[in-house]
């Protein structure tokens, strides 16, 4: 989708730069035409020579060009382009675009854009983590730009791999999947992934073998086609790097009805993936419970349901889908499921179906509706996302 689309590609002097270059390559290798502007710190860690080599174009830096009045027009760049990518993008960067700081060709030629910017910030753990990166982040979010970052597994510190540049190859699908044509284009998706943990001691809880890559299938299906997407994960360490997906990590059942009743006002679907504990104990122990006797007993009180209670404050026009694990009598749990919970649409799976469901990379599902059921065969799951969002399509 980038064939013919012209793309100002942004660098500033990160040791990423060096990047920038295959950038290039799999942005002209699709079709793109490329502009580069570059700061004077960039070229400390890169040579325009290169860059230009690459592109077939001067490489911009400085607003005059020669001695004689030949100027760089930024304003021109702006209306010129299809989409600006900054890649690499240092703090430094962040906080002069955030704030208006024109001091460069790159800032200025950011200020006077027409078209998107997707921006691939690059720098070193401390410097991502301070609280004036992030508020610039979230402030240039505010301004409309695209932020193109690794995304962290809930098990990791919740930064790891945060700072470094996403990797060129994941850049430029962005990018392509920004001009690709959306059947999504402007809904917005919450989607439940993952299990949840309920606490009996600091160290031991109640939990399930659910990987999360489903949810996250999901997400990533209803984000290349154009969705926003808010991902409510519980305890994962599974990632995903585009800019439409809003993930919110969280642990417990309680935490993830919370962030659910939260959000689910705003949004035109729901798809509830997520293997959520209906128990939890009644009480939490502060400290590790010591082997005493040879038995324990743990008193189990009910979780909140959060399809249930999603149904019941569905307004007309909202889709929510469910999710239904089974063992046995597996049509009609779902179908008493599908009814009682008021969903538009279950998806079905069974555990005795070998090489699906839990840690595994395939799926084999039926989707059943009030009035319908389409059985499929067993497929990866990227592909069972698809099948379920093609569904999903079709009511919305």
């Amino acid at each position: 989708m980038l064939k013919g689309k012209k793309i100002v590609l942004g660098i500033t002097g990160s040791i990423a730069a060096y990047k920038s270059c295959l950038i290039i390559r799999e942005l002209v290798k699709r079709g793109a035409e490329v502009q580069v502007v570059i700061t004077p710190a960039g070229k400390e860690f890169i040579t325009p020579i290169t860059l230009s080599a690459l592109t077939q174009k001067p490489v911009i830096s400085e607003f005059f060009s020669q001695r004689d009045g030949t100027w760089h027009s930024h304003v021109a760049l702006g209306l010129w382009a299809d989409a600006m990518l900054i890649a690499p993008c240092t703090a430094s960067t962040l906080g002069k675009m955030a704030n208006g700081i024109a001091d460069n060709m790159l800032i200025t030629t950011y200020l006077s854009m027409k078209a998107p910017v997707f921006i691939a910030p690059a720098m070193d753990l401390d410097m991502y983590a301070h609280p004036t990166t992030q508020q610039n982040m979230e402030r240039l979010k505010g301004f409309g730009n695209h932020i193109i970052e690794p995304q962290s597994g809930f098990l990791a510190s919740g930064l790891e791999g945060k700072g470094r540049m996403e990797e060129p190859e994941k850049i430029v699908e962005a990018l392509d999947l920004f001009f690709e044509e959306k059947d999504l284009q402007g809904k917005r998706i919450m989607i439940t992934a993952g299990p949840t943990y309920e606490k009996i001691d600091p160290v031991r809880f109640i939990g399930n073998y659910s990987s999360g890559k489903m949810g996250f299938a999901l997400a990533e299906e209803c984000a290349r086609r154009g969705a926003d997407v808010t991902l409510i994960a519980g305890p994962v360490n599974v990632q995903c790097a585009m800019s439409n997906i809003h993930r919110i990590d969280v642990e417990s059942c309680q935490q993830m009805y919370d962030a659910a009743m939260s959000s689910f006002s705003k949004m035109d679907a729901a798809i509830l993936c997520a293997a959520v504990a209906d128990f939890r104990p009644e009480e939490v122990a502060d400290q590790k419970i010591k082997r005493v006797g040879q038995t324990m007993d743990i008193h189990l009180i009910p979780n909140p349901d959060i399809a249930a209670s999603l149904g019941k404050t569905k307004r007309k026009g909202q889709v929510l889908v469910g999710f239904a694990l089974e063992t046995n009598d597996e049509q009609q749990n779902a179908q008493q499921k599908l009814e009682k919970k008021n969903l538009d649409f279950i998806v079905l799976n069974s555990l005795r179906n070998e090489g699906t469901c839990f840690k595994s990379d395939e799926n084999q599902i039926s989707i059943i509706s009030r009035n319908s059921q389409k059985d499929f065969m067993k497929k990866p799951k990227s592909e069972v996302a698809s099948d379920i969002i093609d569904e999903l399509t079709k009511i919305l």
